[in-house]
């Protein structure tokens, strides 16, 4: 009787397993999707808007779900609260926040990159500067669709077939 609970709790714990490391992989491209209708609703708060950086910024927390609202909430409170410049400001968001989302460290260096010309240009060269980066992250996205469905199935499989493995060792 003992064996089966213990047979039980195993198979639950490694499927477990598998479908949590299946969920990291079903984030990436949803937060992908969230961070390039950002940088668009960015975009548009900048060309036609003409809001202030920390106000845009604010705004989209408003608008995104956890993580990525933590990111621009944080971001607006780094500009508005210390004597900082904005490359810095959203270099120490995205220091912050970046290990709790599910992106990598591709989309990071994308994202850091945009940060160093944001708020440096007129609103012309800004926009230019959002396309650039939502390009990099259309492709960004096609691999993390590209790796969910290669991937998702297996790894789901791959944790109770890890548990059927390990009772069969210890039985």
């Amino acid at each position: 009787m003992v064996k089966i609970i213990g047979a039980i709790f195993i198979i639950c714990a490694t499927t477990w397993t598998g479908f949590e490391a299946s969920r990291y992989l079903s984030e990436r491209p949803k937060q992908l999707r969230q961070l390039k209708s950002a940088l668009q609703s960015l975009e548009a708060e900048i060309m036609y808007g003409h809001t202030p950086l920390h106000e845009a910024a604010r705004r989209l927390a408003a608008q995104l779900t956890k993580p990525l609202s933590w990111f621009f909430e944080t971001f607006a409170n780094k500009l508005t609260g210390t004597e900082t410049t904005v490359k810095d400001a959203w270099e120490e968001s995205l220091s912050e926040v970046w290990k709790m989302t599910a992106l990598k460290q591709g989309e990071y260096e994308i994202m850091k990159q945009f940060g160093e010309t944001l708020g440096r240009h007129d609103r012309v060269s800004q926009q230019k500067q959002i396309m650039l980066a939502l390009t990099h992250l259309e492709r960004e996205e096609a691999d993390a669709y590209e790796r969910q469905s290669k991937y998702e199935k297996m790894v789901k499989s791959l944790g109770f077939l890890s548990g059927l493995l390990l009772i069969i060792l210890l039985i």
